[in-house]
């Protein structure tokens, strides 16, 4: 029988906290939590990347004509996905929070916006651009799937003594 740990929450809590987790674990590479929520937030984490892994590459060329503000007819190319990547980008939207690139110091409101215009999902796209085709190739390097986080101990946390963790990606 399947079932998760309850981390001493309701359900809607523990959802919360395992996606929050989740999303920031994949945005930022690791997070620091204790070793229960580590666990379950490896195997949530596991199957989005796995996602990315089977689908990063399934998208088609496609021209289309439209006519532009003097109404002319223009031909463009446009990339959409197949149908199997499309279903997965909804699954991972469904579940990961929506994170925004965030500003660079050196980098102005309207440059900013220049960079940004274009990608509404950036944790999404960063699954698909990034992760997609790093861990296919580790995976046919050694010949095997899975195995993208790795958890460190750190000992116990001050206050209640749980066990404290790092978890990574690999």
């Amino acid at each position: 029988m399947a079932t998760q740990r309850k981390l001493g929450r309701t359900a809607d809590k523990r959802k919360a906290l395992l996606r929050n987790q989740v999303t920031n674990l994949l945005w930022y590479g690791r997070i620091e939590t204790t070793e229960a929520r580590a666990k379950e937030v490896r195997s949530i984490a596991e199957k989005m990347i796995t996602l990315a892994v089977r689908e990063y590459d399934k998208t088609v060329d496609v021209q289309k004509k439209f006519h532009n503000d003097k109404g002319q007819i223009v031909e463009a190319t446009v990339t959409n996905d197949l149908p199997e990547k499309l279903t997965a980008r909804r699954v991972m939207m469904s579940y990961l929070y929506d994170m925004q690139e965030p500003k660079q110091a050196d980098e102005s409101k309207s440059e900013y916006k220049e960079r940004t215009k274009d990608n509404k999902h950036p944790l999404i796209e960063k699954m698909f651009r990034e992760y997609g085709p790093k861990y296919r190739a580790r995976n046919l390097d050694k010949g095997c799937a899975g195995g993208y986080t790795r958890i460190y101990k750190l000992g116990p946390r001050r206050g209640d003594a749980a066990e404290m963790v790092v978890i990574e990606l690999v």
